[in-house]
Parts: C-alpha cells; sequence; structure tokens
C-alpha cells in the first residue's frame, strides 16, 4: 500500500502525474553528457523537495535502466542490519512498482549484514511508516519504463555499514543496468543562515567526490544528512562501477518554499556519473574514497618508513582520524627508479589497519623484494613511491567480468598463483588475453592455463596514487 500518499505526496492518480511533469518540465539542462550511475535525491514532501528532485529525475528519464535500487534511511526506528524488503511490491497511486527478488538474493549471498526485512520499510499496526524510499518511486515511474527496485533502508549511519553496501553492490551490479538511488535530506531545523553553511559542507563532499570527507564530517557534526550512510554507500558503488564526476544540480531548503527562514531543511539533487569518453582521461583504478590528505599521508608513511629502516631507526608512530587509513585493506607498495620497476610487494587480503599494511609493504618492497637487490640509501632519493589501495577480491566466472584498467588479475591452480595490478595492463597497453597470459606467467604456469577449468581467475581493483 502507499503508506505516505496523501501525506506527502497526492494520493490522487492524476494530481500526482501532473505534479511530477511540471516538476521535470522546469528543469534545465545539467550540461554534463556521460553516463549516470547514481542519484542523490531528496525525500520531504513534494511542495517543499519535489522540484530539487525532479532536477536528478530529469537526468535519466528514458534511459534503459532495468533495476533501481533505491537506499534509504530510517526514521522509524534503529537496527544494524542493511534491510531489504522481503515483500514482492509497493503500490503507489500510479500503480505497482515490483522488487527485483532475483539481484535481491544475490546482495543476500553476498554479506550477512545485508539481510531479507521488513525491518525499515513496514511497522504493523504504527501510524507512522518510512517515507523516505516510497517517496522516490513515483519519480521513477514517471521518468523509467519496465524497471524493478531493490529497495534497501539503512538502520544506522555507521561508515561501516556504508562500506559493506557499497562494496556489496558494486561486485553484483556490474553489467546489470542499474541506477543506484540514495535518499537523503541535509540539516535540519536551523536558522536559514545556518543551515545554508552546514548543508555548503556537504555540497563541496559531494562536488570533490570526497566520500571519507562527507562521512567524517556528518559524524563530527561539521553537516548534517539524514541520509549520510545511503549517501556514502551510493558513492562507494558508483565509483567502483565506473563514476569519476559528481554534479550538484539544485540546492534549496524548505525557507527558500515558504519564506519562513526561522527553522528550515535543507534539499539537494545530485548525480553520480562516468564522464563521456571522448571527455574521459583514461585512469587505471577506481576511487575508494581516499582523501587527498589521506593520499600524501600513505605516501610520507611509506617513504619515511623505508628512511628509518634504512637508518636502522624506528619509524614514527602515524596518528591519524582518518577512518580510511584505519580500515583494514590490502595494498601493494610499488617503487620505481627513472620510471623502471625496483620493487612491488603488498597484501591482498585485508588483516591489518591500511597504514601498518603500507608500512609493512614498503620496508619489503625496498629490501625484501626477491625480483632486486635492496634499495640503498643513496638511491632512495631517486626512487619514486607508488601505492595501490585494493578491494576485496572476488572470483570470476567468465572473463567478460574483467574491465581493462577497472581490474587486476590473480590466476591460481594448485600451489601456483600470480597477481598482477590493474596499472600493468594500461601502462603496457594489454587487451585482456594478452593480461591473462602475463598473469599466468607470473604465476608460473603456461600462458594459456587461463583456459584451463582447474584455473580460478580471480579479479580485484585499486586506488592508484603516487609521488610526483
Amino acid at each position: 500500500m502507499a503508506a505516505n500518499a496523501g501525506m506527502f505526496y497526492p494520493a490522487d492518480p492524476k494530481a500526482l502525474s501532473q505534479m511530477i511533469d511540471t516538476y521535470l518540465e522546469n528543469v534545465r539542462d545539467a550540461g554534463v553528457s556521460g553516463e549516470v550511475i547514481g542519484l542523490i535525491c531528496p525525500h520531504a514532501g513534494y511542495e517543499y523537495s519535489g522540484q530539487i528532485a525532479a532536477n536528478a529525475y530529469k537526468q535519466v528519464a528514458g534511459k534503459d535502466y532495468r533495476t533501481v535500487v533505491v537506499i534509504a534511511p530510517s526514521h522509524t526506528e534503529y537496527f544494524p542490519e542493511i534491510s531489504i524488503y522481503d515483500g514482492h511490491a509497493f503500490e503507489t497511486p500510479l500503480g505497482p512498482v515490483y522488487v527485483d527478488k532475483d539481484l535481491a538474493r544475490q546482495l543476500v549471498v553476498q554479506h550477512k549484514a545485508v539481510v531479507f526485512s521488513a525491518r525499515g520499510h513496514w511497522i504493523a499496526g504504527s501510524m507512522r511508516q518510512e517515507h523516505s524510499l516510497e517517496i522516490q518511486l513515483p519519480f521513477l515511474q514517471k521518468v523509467l519504463k519496465n524497471f524493478k527496485i531493490v529497495p534497501i533502508v539503512m538502520g544506522d549511519q555507521e561508515y561501516s555499514s556504508s562500506q559493506i553496501l557499497g562494496e556489496t553492490l558494486a561486485a553484483v551490479l556490474p553489467d546489470k543496468k542499474a541506477l543506484i538511488v540514495a535518499s537523503s535530506d541535509l540539516s535540519h531545523f536551523h536558522p536559514y543562515d545556518q543551515a545554508v553553511k552546514l548543508d555548503k559542507t556537504v555540497i563541496s563532499h559531494i562536488e570533490r567526490f570526497d566520500l571519507t570527507g562527507l562521512s567524517e564530517d556528518i559524524e563530527r557534526g561539521t553537516c548534517e544528512a539524514c541520509g549520510g550512510a545511503p549517501m556514502v554507500a551510493a558513492m562507494i558503488a558508483a565509483e567502483m562501477l565506473g563514476a569519476d564526476r559528481a554534479k550538484v544540480l539544485l540546492y534549496a531548503n524548505s525557507g527558500d518554499v515558504t519564506g519562513d527562514r526561522s527553522s528550515v531543511v535543507g534539499y539537494m539533487a545530485a548525480m553520480l556519473y562516468q564522464e563521456a569518453a571522448e571527455k574521459r582521461q583514461e585512469q587505471a583504478g577506481i576511487r575508494l574514497g581516499l582523501s587527498e590528505g589521506d593520499k600524501q599521508q600513505l605516501l610520507t608513511l611509506a617513504r619515511t618508513t623505508i628512511e628509518c629502516e634504512l637508518r636502522g631507526e624506528e619509524p614514527p608512530e602515524l596518528t591519524s582520524e582518518s577512518q580510511v587509513l584505519n580500515q583494514e585493506r590490502g595494498a601493494f607498495v610499488t617503487l620505481t627508479k627513472w620510471g623502471t620497476l625496483r620493487g612491488c610487494i603488498g597484501y591482498v587480503e585485508a588483516h591489518k589497519p591500511l597504514c601498518q599494511t603500507i608500512e609493512e609493504a614498503a620496508i619489503s618492497a625496498a629490501l625484501h623484494d626477491p625480483r632486486f637487490p635492496p634499495v640503498s640509501r643513496e638511491e632512495l632519493k631517486e626512487i619514486k613511491v607508488e601505492i595501490s589501495v585494493l578491494t576485496p577480491p572476488r572470483k570470476v566466472e567468465e572473463i567478460e567480468e574483467i574491465k581493462l584498467g577497472r581490474d587486476g588479475i590473480i590466476i591460481k591452480k594448485g600451489y601456483n598463483q600470480g597477481l598482477l595490478l590493474p596499472q600493468v595492463a594500461t601502462e603496457c597497453d594489454w587487451d585482456l588475453s594478452t593480461f591473462l597470459e602475463h598473469t599466468c606467467h607470473k604465476a608460473g604456469l603456461p600462458e594459456d592455463a587461463w583456459q584451463d577449468k582447474e584455473t580460478e581467475i580471480w579479479i580485484f581493483s585499486a586506488e592508484i596514487f603516487g609521488e610526483e
């Protein structure tokens, strides 16, 4: 049933349809080109935020998305799990919207925190039902045809939940013709000027695709967003699926609508997209939300750790409040001298906080790569440091799942295993078969071993950055 029809939006189908049409007609061209992977939309009553939301939904009107993953926050109850609605459809005045049960099941089996549940979706006997997901559906019904949804409600605002959901979506959605919609309003019930200041912080993070900074500032109270966790999850997934740009399309608050500026709520529409190929410079890997400060801190840590090890000194202790640097992540440190490889060691699996992984990998790359003699103190100044922060590897059944430039490859057969990072194929300008052959060679296997049924092929991606 349409639990919020007649409250947040019209219950009459004709009135609702006309209202959305009017909002969409008032949208100006966003002036960008590329593939839209995600949207961020507000969820207040349509008279307050409908025009803002229309600026996002107009960007996908008429496009061929088979499934829309809608990620919304819970306003009605707290729960730790990530809840996918366990029913078959949502009803709005414009008709039913069916759940993509097959895709939902694929998400649920990926991680124990993602579950089928009515929590956050429906509370039996309650006068108040969650609106943040439902309110997105009529817009989707107006701009898309023949689509299903995966309706997700997040019960907490923890970064760890956003990371789980973002990475789970990225593992399942490739080649699914899917759109991700994050539902969120911004600051709540502040005077107009204070609200604008808070909301500008969110807008700045979105425009810079700084999902880590956004999460940290929400946690610190520097800004507000009731759907902060859904936004961060959508950004993580979108980046891993190829989005390299974000654009805030329109911002306003309730004071702009009513004229009452004493206590307002902020609304924003944004899109996450992959820039058109003719405008995009190809770069290996993906973005995982490391800020420029995080990257510089890790590069400095790697170099300082090597310097201290060569002098026989203990490296300085790294203290960081960054959630990213304290996550458990696999990572590689690559050293080059005059553009030639001088050492590369790392860890695929995540066993320690990222900063500790970088320290250990840096020492190993400099002193213990069996292909090279140890780096000397004298030559260190001629060496450049590059870091690859990895996503968890996943097994693939078809090589068509591998995307050159985005994915690194792990080949496993028996006791043999070989790995090549995503940037290797890009730097060497290899096609897919060549990339697979060289990974087999790295594993000590025949070049065509990737075609053997007993050979396992795993892929991963990475955020890659280095010293200038």
